[in-house]
């Protein structure tokens, strides 16, 4: 929020510098962001006097005049501003000046054949308003020569940062309260003005819906004459950012920033019936904002409506049929108020964010509609003329009356800092609260009306078998805990939030204990392997296109977001396989398709905890990386396989007990794919080539292989004590055989049956040749494994050796039909 000196003047008596308030606003916890100094870029502009204005010898629309700036010289200046005359005086700029409104510096020049030695200048031009239909046209009385800034003592802008939880700060004498209450000076009263009625109410209000309003008020006046507002107001109102429209619409504003308490001013003449109700709209309604944007309202929108229809989205923004303008004889001022939930929601449903919705969603003053009606009647009426008719209301003012305690030991235990409990209550007291019971430990206070943050109720999300006893005390609790938590917090910043001082956390062990857990650590050792095995890490969203997840056997309407960050991520993916595919084809599209990709995120199944899975996945597309040792190659599903296996070694699964089967999900090749079992249910990892179906949808031009790891689904190590090696003393025995089996023989069952043969003394099967050709019969292929014997007792002899092997051999035969090759 931005606020000008000039008004904080008006809240605050004060003779503290710039520098003072704004170091006195960040010590109290309110966060300066910037401070303008607006004479600053105007220095070098002087007032001047249009000695003589004549038309221009060769351009019907400009003008060309001799301007005395008061340095005793004539300039001759070129002016296309309709305003331009003889006599007038206005503000000059000399070559060399720097022009903030176009952003350009002043050079001298001929324009069409007359020389230009300055500029005379516009409010737009002069960074000071939108103002450009003419140059700036001063009274009578400025004095020519003098620097402009110094004849309009132009303010100083702060700008602040207001945390979500101090809606009072988001007014100028929310501001000044606290400095005041700081010692930076005196905080102004709030004369109320008394106010006659001189005729009943035109309008009168109704709430329909409590969900739309639940308190209002209302006055109109009448014979009013609405123009442009003083210039007072003119310069507050640009100072903040805000245009100014008329004087009855400023001095809404007035208020919006002045007491943070927005307000509405209806003309009368354009409601339609003698009643405003407070009601949720109704399906197919609209609303035609004063933004020039038309709404179509839901059933969850509350809105101020007449007989015609919706006249305002309550809270938010006024519709511009009933708006008030230079017609306007009779308004009608409006003062509620409104469900802080409700006014954010429907703002962001329509993308509206204004002033007062930014106000309300943060909680207001809830005392203050019936003064600032008076006061905004008063004003306008000062400003407008006129006379107040009676005020309409309905509904009730809410029960706002809150208490709170604080117990000064809290000071020291919760805040860190000694303050003297005299001391403490001063300084509650000093920001409007007032202290209701006092003994020598504690103080209760009852909470100012513009303090929505302090001792609010509180909803807490409990379980809901907690027994009602058990639940109200939690509540309770939970309730005066954070009420004196603000207390402390009121209490230190006042002193300054820069004298608390830094305390570390008590550290509970000397060692601190392991930081991450074991789900952690297995998704931390995968990114290593992956990493390892030449992977770049990815992160992506875990949402994607709805068509897309389908793909992956996804797009369950459950797992689809109501409020996606993009009308193509609108869906949970099933796998972060999706993600890197669509990676891998940007990749291929910018000519990179030979990628190797891995992310280790989530998948999410269905909205249940077991559906969310943590997952370790790879996509290699295109070829191997070119290396001296060996040829570049195209990726196969072994890739993918020797990367999920990779994993799953180094999580500690003992794959002499995995099994491989050929069950992968639809979006891999069906004859080249597969996945790892422990057992006949749990599955660890799918592998294999995409399907080339999905590789065409999704613009992957070659070969792509794919991995997915189930991290939740690897069971934890057991915890064995350490101990020395069990190192055999006797040398191991290898042994190699070749067995010819039926092609369509998976090699899993014939290095499973070797295994199983001799447990004892077989430590390692391997496979490490298959051959198929014109040397063995059609339909079969050789299988070459290699068996490792370790003898524990003794050396084996070669009878021995030759009895394993025959139980190799017999296993194998009867596994998978296959017979030893001579």
């Amino acid at each position: 929020m931005k606020f000008p000196l000039s008004w904080l003047h008006a809240h605050l008596d004060t003779t503290a510098d710039t520098a003072t308030i704004c170091e006195t606003l960040t010590r109290l916890g309110i966060e300066v962001e910037g401070v303008e100094d607006r004479a600053a870029p105007l220095a070098s502009f002087v007032i001047a006097r249009v000695i003589e204005a004549t038309q221009h010898p060769n351009a019907d629309r400009l003008r060309a005049l001799r301007v005395d700036i008061g340095d005793g010289r004539e300039y001759s200046v070129v002016c296309g501003a309709p305003n331009a005359r003889t006599g007038m005086l206005g503000v000059a700029a000399l070559p060399g000046a720097f022009i903030p409104g176009t952003g350009i510096t002043l050079k001298t020049g001929e324009i069409r054949g007359v020389k230009s030695e300055a500029m005379m200048l516009s409010a737009r031009e002069m960074g000071l308003g939108d103002d450009h239909s003419g140059i700036i046209d001063l009274p009578e009385d400025a004095p020519v020569g003098k620097p402009y800034a110094q004849y309009a003592k132009l303010d100083t802008i702060i700008e602040i940062k207001v945390t979500p939880n101090r809606g009072d700060a988001l007014s100028v004498h929310g501001i000044a309260r606290d400095l005041a209450a700081a010692g930076l000076g005196r905080l102004k009263d709030w004369p109320r003005p008394h106010i006659t009625p001189a005729y009943p109410s035109p309008l009168n209000w109704t709430i329909e819906d409590p969900r739309a309003c639940t308190w209002v008020v209302g006055r109109a006046v009448r014979n009013v004459k609405n123009g442009p507002s003083p210039a007072w107001l003119q310069d507050w109102l640009v100072a903040v950012g805000l245009r100014p429209i008329n004087a009855l619409v400023d001095v809404t504003n007035l208020f919006t920033y002045g007491l943070g308490r927005p307000l509405h001013v209806f003309d009368v003449a354009k409601v339609r019936g003698g009643t405003l109700s407070m009601r949720m709209a109704q399906a197919g309604e609209t609303l035609a904002a004063l933004n020039n944007k038309t709404y179509a309202l839901t059933e969850e929108d509350g809105v101020i409506a007449d007989e015609a229809g919706p006249e305002a989205l309550g809270g938010i923004i006024g519709g511009e049929h009933s708006g008030c303008d230079e017609t306007t004889t009779e308004c009608f001022i409006e003062a509620a108020l409104f469900d802080p939930v409700r006014i954010a929601l429907s703002g962001r449903r329509h993308g509206v964010f204004t002033d007062a919705r930014q106000r309300f969603e943060r909680g207001l003053d809830q005392a203050l509609p019936p003064l600032a009606l008076d006061m905004a009647t008063a004003t306008i009426m000062e400003l407008c003329g006129g006379e107040a008719s009676e005020v309409s209301e309905a509904g009730a003012e809410p029960n706002w009356r809150r208490s709170a305690t604080l117990r000064f030991e809290r000071l020291m235990g919760l805040g860190g800092m000694e303050v003297a409990p005299d001391e403490a209550v001063n300084r509650l007291e000093a920001l409007g609260f007032s202290s209701l019971m006092r003994d020598d430990l504690s103080v209760t206070v009852a909470v100012p009306s513009w303090r929505n943050d302090i001792a609010a109720p509180i909803t807490l999300d409990m379980d809901p078998g907690l027994p009602a006893s058990r639940a109200e005390a939690a509540r309770e609790g939970c309730e005066a805990t954070e009420a004196e938590a603000d207390l402390v917090e009121e209490v230190l910043r006042l002193g300054g939030l820069d004298a608390v001082p830094a305390v570390s956390l008590p550290l509970p062990f000397a060692v601190p204990p392991p930081a991450v857990d074991a789900k952690q650590k297995r998704a931390i050792a995968a990114r290593r392997v992956l990493a390892a095995r030449g992977c770049q890490d990815n992160v992506t969203y875990g949402f994607l296109a709805h068509a897309t997840v389908e793909q992956f056997g996804g797009g369950d309407p459950a797992l689809r977001l109501e409020n996606p960050i993009a009308s193509d991520l609108d869906q949970m993916r099933p796998t972060p396989v999706a993600s890197l595919a669509l990676a891998a084809a940007a990749n291929a599209a910018r000519g990179f398709a030979d990628v190797a990709l891995s992310e280790v995120g989530g998948g999410y199944r269905s909205v249940t905890p077991e559906g969310q899975l943590a997952m370790a996945c790879t996509l290699r597309a295109g070829s191997t990386p070119l290396n001296w040792a060996e040829p570049a190659r195209p990726v196969d599903a072994l890739d993918a396989r020797a990367d999920a296996q990779a994993v799953l070694e180094a999580l500690g699964v003992p794959m002499a007990g995995v099994t491989v089967t050929l069950d992968a999900p639809a979006h891999y090749h069906p004859g080249r794919s597969g996945s790892f079992r422990q057992g006949p249910k749990t599955v660890l990892a799918y592998f294999g080539e995409l399907h080339p179906r999905l590789r065409e949808t999704l613009g992957l031009a070659g070969v792509a292989v794919a991995c997915e790891v189930f991290l939740d689904a690897i069971p934890e190590p057991k915890r064995r004590k350490k101990t020395a090696p069990d190192l055999a003393a006797f040398q191991p025995v290898r042994r190699d055989l070749a067995f010819l089996v039926a092609a369509e023989t998976p090699a899993e069952n014939l290095l499973r049956a070797a295994r199983g043969a001799e447990r004892a003394l077989i430590t390692e099967v391997v496979l490490f040749d298959r051959y198929a050709g014109e040397r063995v019969a059609e339909g079969k292929i050789s299988l070459a494994i290699q068996i490792t014997l370790q003898p524990r007792e003794a050396t084996l002899t070669d009878a021995a050796i030759e009895a394993v092997v025959a139980k190799v051999v017999a296993a194998i035969t009867k596994a998978t039909g296959a017979t030893l090759r001579g």
